[in-house]
């Protein structure tokens, strides 16, 4: 896990970063001699952090195996600059860790943080223009595209799964607690008073409660084994289907180590209706495990262990949309139901029992 050590700085703003000079030495590391003639700026989404498409010319042509047009992001507005280290685990994961998982994501062609300012920037191609579809919790996902989502996440999962390289990069350490320190009971209790928060279910509409039991789930994940290195937010909104229609993850800045049923669990119970996942769950925690036995993991979990543990990973869904703000209502609306129906079902204020 090592990177290449740059002098090619970070690009501090947008402008920067759509500089032709700048582009070409971004670009050489991997497409050597590369000449950047020409930026055409495409559409800019700047909420905490900023995400700017945008397609280049070169001289002699863009070089084989290189998209014209790609995406970058960073944290480049003056309210993104003072979260920018919320960046540092997405942009180290790419330029660190994506090549030894084979997870699908976006393909990356320039990654790096700086040193000083601790500002992050990574530079993707632009699966929209390759006919990608992003997805929201609006979109129509199956039992049959989640059981391909947790297969990638099989492969992520396989691939780290006590590395010892992963055990002792820094970066990858826990942050459930993180998630505490920030929000916690007042903003669940909004969501779960208003309409946003309409469809969970009475038996788990507790904001103390929550909280409660998830302090006690971030104490405790950094103990719990087996681990791996977890997505850490595998909800659908953090999905794109690809030009093939294949559901690819993205949005790695909660990536870390933790146990792998945080991803599970979260991801079936909030990628699907709250039908769809009370048919196929079972169905599609069977999969998952024989997944990662065939990426490669010679002992994976056994199903007792295997479906008390995905109510963790339930928990951790349900408590970051509990404390979620400023997300358009009808995606919060969806996905509280989703994982407050799932926690009821699965009793995860019971943990401890």
């Amino acid at each position: 896990m090592t990177s290449d050590q740059r002098v090619l700085p970070v690009p501090r703003t947008l402008p920067d970063l759509l500089s032709p000079d700048w582009l070409s030495s971004a670009l050489d590391a991997r497409f050597p001699g590369i000449r950047v003639t020409e930026v055409t700026p495409g559409p800019v989404v700047s909420r905490v952090s900023t995400n700017a498409r945008f397609r280049i010319a070169c001289d002699g042509g863009v070089p084989e195996g290189l998209s014209a047009d790609l995406c970058g992001k960073g944290y480049f507005s003056e309210d993104g600059w003072h979260a920018r280290q919320a960046g540092i685990f997405e942009v180290s994961f790419y330029r660190d860790l994506v090549a030894t998982t084979g997870v699908r994501t976006l393909r990356s062609v320039y990654a790096d943080i700086d040193p000083d300012t601790q500002h992050g920037v990574v530079i993707t191609e632009d699966v929209v223009a390759q006919g990608g579809e992003f997805l929201d919790s609006t979109s129509d996902y199956t039992p049959e595209l989640a059981a391909e989502s947790l297969s990638e996440l099989a492969k992520l999962h396989a691939s780290l799964w006590g590395e010892p390289d992963a055990a002792t990069a820094r970066w990858l350490d826990s942050r459930l607690d993180k998630h505490t320190g920030v929000r916690g009971v007042k903003e669940i209790r909004g969501n779960f008073e208003s309409a946003i928060g309409a469809g969970v279910p009475t038996e788990v509409r507790d904001a103390e409660r929550l909280f409660a039991a998830y302090v006690d789930l971030a104490e405790e994940a950094p103990r719990l084994s087996p681990w791996t290195v977890i997505h850490g937010d595998t909800h659908v909104g953090n999905l794109y289907l690809d030009a093939d229609d294949r559901p690819s993850f993205l949005d790695w800045q909660l990536v870390q180590r933790a146990p792998w049923y945080i991803d599970v669990g979260y991801h079936i119970a909030s990628v699907l209706t709250v039908e769809d996942r009370r048919r196929s769950e079972k169905d599609l925690l069977r999969h998952y495990l024989d997944a990662l036995r065939a990426a490669g993991l010679a002992e994976p979990p056994r199903w007792d262990d295997a479906w008390l543990g995905i109510r963790r990973g339930i928990l951790h869904g349900f408590y970051l949309w509990g404390i979620t703000l400023k997300v358009d209502p009808a995606i919060t609306t969806a996905l509280l139901e989703r994982l407050g129906t799932a926690a009821a079902d699965h009793e995860v204020f019971g943990l401890a029992s």
